[in-house]
């Protein structure tokens, strides 16, 4: 048994999930169109090119979910998967997981984005492990606090690392599965790093060190 990791946003989706739930989120008016899709591009832009501060990210996406009750925040999420997620989803992205479920590996999602928004995903796709930024929540309302390091560029090294020894598990035949330039410390750390419908910065890196290059998103 190896370990089969799996980045998720624009690469099991065909789309970003934090910024699809933001436009969701302005679909249905609960907050104001102009100046959230404004902040909502410019940190998905900034986060695509490698610039991002994870920490002014999670308190944009706090906002909403610190606003309402975890029942409206439950009713809206499962709204979301319908109308935003399922459409993300490609026969090849599902394939590739039973695929590795099937080699009887051991799955992970491991994600930037926050376990609000993917841990109903990380579900959908039947992958029991999700390693993302975590929230704090008392009473089941989100404080506005993250819990531990958040899995962003080095952060993912770190908590997959933490992951692993807690778990007696091990690094030997791993794969990880990514698009993104800001995943290269992961990439590089595992046995078979994978390479999928990569951004520029990536795709060149993985044409320079013969890493395979695989796309999951050429039909929905």
């Amino acid at each position: 048994m190896a370990l089969a990791l799996f980045d998720l946003d624009n690469t099991l989706l065909a789309g970003d999930s934090e910024h699809a739930w933001g436009e969701f989120l302005i679909e249905i008016g609960a907050v104001d169109e102009e100046t959230f899709r404004a902040e909502n591009d410019r940190l998905y832009d900034e986060y695509l090119a490698g610039t991002l501060d994870i920490y002014e990210s999670i308190r944009f996406q706090l906002g909403p979910l610190m606003e309402h009750s975890p029942d409206m925040l439950r009713r809206w999420h499962e709204e979301f998967m319908n109308s935003r997620i399922e459409p993300m989803i490609t026969p090849a992205a599902v394939d590739l997981v039973e695929k590795h479920r099937a080699a009887v590996d051991e799955l992970a999602i491991i994600t930037a984005s926050n376990s609000f928004v993917t841990r109903p995903i990380a579900d959908r796709f039947g992958v029991p492990t999700l390693l993302a930024v975590e929230l704090e929540r008392v009473d089941g309302r989100y404080t506005g606090r993250v819990l531990g390091t958040p899995t962003f560029q080095e952060g993912k090294v770190l908590r997959l690392q933490e992951w692993i020894k807690s778990n007696g598990l091990g690094l030997e035949g791993s794969h990880f599965y990514s698009d993104s330039h800001n995943d290269l410390p992961l990439l590089e750390l595992v046995d078979h790093p994978v390479t999928v419908d990569p951004d520029p910065v990536l795709r060149a890196h993985a044409k320079a060190a013969g890493w395979p290059i695989l796309s999951l998103h050429d039909a929905n």
